[in-house]
């Protein structure tokens, strides 16, 4: 058993961290904090805090409960453990910016120091959690004395609330399969464990996994999505981003190779261009994109899905994105204008023509139905008597913004061959067996029934078709 020294001790050292001073601020760990310093006092429950202290833990049961029985990413500890070393993780401060831009080796020793200082602090933290709800229970049995409530009404022992063990909260499945930024997670939080020393051995291991991977945010997630508000807009991690890999992908390899060549010369820092994927729908230009991102992703590739409606916070991203080490592709996703949208306007900006440069570490690639993505009417082109004089200026400028993007590929629709030769390949890649003229009749008919002949409606169909084979099989 931990005497209240122990906890006191580890209260005072963890309420005044140096580098990782914003983690007491999280209500969490503000809750557990707050457990070890009732559980410091010596005489807490004699003196009436033994109502204080169960109304203590069973707030950090809830808290701790809400982030853990619906986790679904890597666990790894106990619960307390686990929460605490995501929160460290996910910390941004000096010392893990810092990371991101420069090696262990060539910090200051005064920040390593500092850094060292807090990690040897927040490890024995992260080990209390079993001790804490053991002394509390051991100090709630222990209280004779009588307490009374917010009424001045008396509580006896007897009468107490439960503390419930949070040290037996679960995740909702451990061992579901990780996504690649999950799977680093895990592994760097399991050294950590595993650690003797955070202050030397944990400060460097941290220091390595931001280097590599990235600090906040930017580190847990490889994929986003901008969500607007009236406050502000924010970026929220996708934990588990479409799957689609490029080797998935059946065709189009001419147009596909365009966007891989210019993706990995924008990773290496070389000079690259925005792009608009441009063809008919269910060509896999989205797939493409979404692609790139588990090929690339370990490069520091990150992804960034723009809804047209915010295209007008275009400043407010670039703001966030342009320090960060990563790089970042900005994706607008089956982009067209309507008459009288405006939005055309600010993505004109974010391509070229703001006094705000885009950041090198920026790109943005969209994905149209639409050659010239702003509808025109031949009303544009036909003046009357109550529409502007220079007309042409309007139809001008609707037609430019195409011409921003430093490059346009055009994804064709597939001729009735080109479908079948898709078919054929994702049937293969799926293992399915059928006599190819059977395959190619009701590839056919499928065709014709549903979406006409596209890559999408070939995905389609060969995922029909396993469902069915599959299905016969029992």
């Amino acid at each position: 058993m931990h005497a209240h020294a122990t906890f006191q001790s580890i209260y005072r050292q963890n309420s005044d961290l140096i580098i990782y001073n914003d983690l007491k601020d999280d209500p969490v760990v503000a809750a557990f904090l707050e457990i070890c310093r009732l559980l410091g006092e010596r005489y807490n429950c004699e003196n009436g805090r033994a109502e204080a202290l169960t109304t203590a833990c069973r707030r950090f049961f809830r808290l701790l409960a809400d982030y853990t029985e619906l986790y679904q990413g890597p666990f790894t500890g106990d619960p307390w453990q686990n929460y605490l070393l995501d929160r460290i993780i996910l910390a941004e401060n000096t010392f893990t910016l810092k990371a991101g831009q420069i090696k262990w080796e060539f910090f200051s020793d005064a920040l390593k120091d500092a850094v060292g200082q807090d990690l040897r602090h927040l490890q024995a933290l992260a080990g209390m959690g079993s001790a804490a709800y053991n002394a509390a229970l051991a100090r709630l049995a222990s209280s004779t004395a009588t307490t009374y409530d917010a009424d001045g009404a008396t509580v006896f022992p007897g009468d107490q609330l439960s503390v419930p063990d949070w040290t037996k909260l679960k995740p909702l499945d451990p061992h579901q399969p990780l996504q690649p930024p999950q799977a680093v997670r895990k592994e760097i939080k399991e050294k950590l464990l595993a650690a003797a020393d955070w202050g030397r051995e944990g400060a460097k291991l941290l220091a390595d996994y931001h280097h590599s991977w990235g600090t906040g945010i930017f580190g847990m997630y490889w994929a986003f999505r901008w969500e607007g508000g009236p406050a502000g807009g924010r970026l929220v991690g996708i934990d588990r981003p479409d799957p689609i890999r490029l080797s998935d992908l059946v065709g189009y390899e001419a147009e596909r190779g365009e966007i891989i060549r210019n993706t990995e010369k924008f990773l290496k820092g070389l000079p690259a261009v925005n792009i608009l994927l441009y063809g008919a729908r269910g060509t896999g230009k989205s797939s493409t994109v979404k692609a790139l991102l588990h090929a690339y992703g370990h490069l520091g590739l990150r992804l960034i899905e723009l809804p047209k409606k915010y295209l007008g916070d275009y400043q407010e991203i670039l703001k966030i994105l342009a320090p960060r080490p990563q790089k970042f592709i900005i994706f607008v996703d089956d982009l067209s204008f309507e008459e009288g949208e405006a939005e055309y306007k600010e993505l004109k900006f974010l391509l070229e023509g703001s006094l705000q440069v885009r950041p090198a570490n920026v790109l943005v690639y969209a994905t149209s139905n639409r050659r010239h993505l702003v509808k025109e009417f031949l009303s544009d082109r036909a003046p009357a008597a109550d529409r502007e004089v220079r007309l042409q200026d309007t139809v001008q400028e609707k037609l430019s913004l195409a011409e921003r993007f430093g490059m346009t590929v055009i994804f064709l629709s597939p001729d009735q061959e080109q479908y079948l030769n898709i078919v054929e390949e994702l049937a293969r890649k799926e293992g399915l067996e059928m006599e190819a003229a059977e395959l190619r009749r009701r590839a056919l008919q499928w065709a014709l029934y549903q979406n006409g002949t596209s890559g999408r409606t070939a995905r389609q169909f060969v995922d029909y078709l396993r469902g069915e084979l599959a299905q016969g099989e029992k």
